[in-house]
């Protein structure tokens, strides 16, 4: 039951190319590879343990209360996140500035504890937050990946394309500063989308 769960979140039922969660955040922190890779950590751990902790409390808080009781939890994750890349990744969260604060307010975490958190037990409500948010960093990844390596020629800003491959140093080379621009982001997440639901229309069609 636990590699169901696990599983599902990372192709069949990801979190941005099927369900179309946490689209903002992908726009927002994709034009380089090493924030996406820390956003994508810092959403799987908060939407993890608010999972664990909302499964937790779920047949003790009035319904009428919930959604404040999840906004608390949710904040004082992100919080403690916050501090914790100020303290050992600071250029990180330089780079990410308001986006990590802007994680309470992204609709995947919401949406997990309200569909799955509440109406089943800890540990696979933390299974399934933990995977989801995993989903959701492996479309980040792959979208950074493709934008900082087509508009900037790096990946972790270190550089990957040959110099001599460059127009400047007489090659066929040039930097596409188009991947750097937000438009761009929803480009790529598109045609993520797009082979996503490509590869499984297959799948089921072979089934």
């Amino acid at each position: 039951m636990f590699k169901k769960i696990f599983l599902a979140p990372l192709f069949k039922g990801n979190p941005i190319t099927v369900l179309t969660l946490g689209i903002c955040s992908a726009l927002a922190v994709t034009v380089k590879l090493e924030p996406a890779m820390v956003m994508a950590a810092s959403v799987t751990l908060v939407t993890g343990f608010a999972s664990l902790i909302m499964s937790i409390l779920r047949n003790t808080i009035p319904n009428r209360i919930r959604i404040i009781v999840q906004l608390v939890v949710i904040a004082a994750l992100v919080i403690v996140v916050d501090q914790v890349l100020k303290a050992y990744a600071y250029d990180a969260s330089k780079q990410l500035s308001i986006f990590v604060g802007l994680i309470i307010t992204n609709c995947l975490i919401m949406g997990r504890i309200e569909a799955y958190a509440l109406g089943n037990k800890p540990i696979p409500s933390l299974i399934d937050g933990l995977a989801n948010g995993l989903g959701f960093g492996i479309v980040l990844t792959v979208v950074a990946f493709v934008r900082e390596l087509i508009g900037s020629g790096t990946l972790f800003d270190i550089p990957v394309i040959p110099h001599s491959w460059y127009v400047a140093n007489g090659g066929f080379y040039e930097n596409n500063g188009l991947f750097i621009l937000p438009p761009m982001a929803l480009i790529v997440i598109g045609l993520v989308i797009w082979v996503q639901r490509s590869i499984s229309k297959e799948l089921i069609e072979k089934q």
